[in-house]
């Protein structure tokens, strides 16, 4: 399955509108870390299994969001409002969906096995909650889900881990679009 990445080229037009339409003095002090600033370079669809980081937008270091869109099925991560990396994930099933929500990232376990799943690898892990959910290495074919949690390839999940600290926020929703001067968070 092809997925188009709506909220990225949204965030493409009007990162550009933004900043065009930010203050000097804004501009120059950096801005807010939460307003985008820059998309990475995707051009068309990105497929079940496609991944993309690029860090050379951004800031060496800051404060980092990532978003999840359920209905895009695209998870992106953003460092000081540039988009450092982007992918296809996996989501949970209506019997065991992906929240929305805001989350901080409570703990971060490089070689986790699922106590709750018959012992399935989810290497790279980020929880989410206790309950169980959390962002983690997972192959991404079509036709595969989850059981509530953000699976995404493991060579993205591996970049993700290490730029990611615990408290940094996960905000999960369902197709949202953010309009000029909006915030990611």
């Amino acid at each position: 399955m092809i997925r188009t990445r709506p909220f990225a080229l949204v965030l493409s037009v009007l990162a550009a509108v933004a900043a065009m339409a930010m203050p000097a003095a804004a501009q120059a002090n950096g801005g807010d870390p939460f307003v985008v600033k820059s998309i990475l370079p995707i051009e068309g669809t990105i497929r079940y299994g496609d991944w993309y980081w690029d860090e050379s937008a951004a800031p060496a270091s800051g404060k980092l969001v990532i978003t999840v869109d359920l209905e895009a099925r695209v998870i992106s991560a953003f460092r000081d409002g540039h988009e450092i990396g982007t992918a296809v994930a996996l989501l949970g099933t209506p019997a065991h969906p992906t929240p929305l929500g805001t989350f901080p990232i409570l703990t971060k376990e490089r070689d986790n096995v699922s106590e709750k799943y018959d012992n399935a690898p989810m290497p790279w892990t980020l929880r989410l909650t206790w309950e169980g959910v959390a962002i983690h290495g997972s192959p991404v074919l079509n036709g595969y889900a989850s059981q509530g949690c953000v699976g995404v390839p493991d060579e993205f999940a591996a970049k993700l881990f290490a730029a990611a600290k615990r408290g940094d926020k996960v905000i999960i929703t369902r197709g949202r679009m953010i309009g000029v001067g909006d915030k990611v968070m």
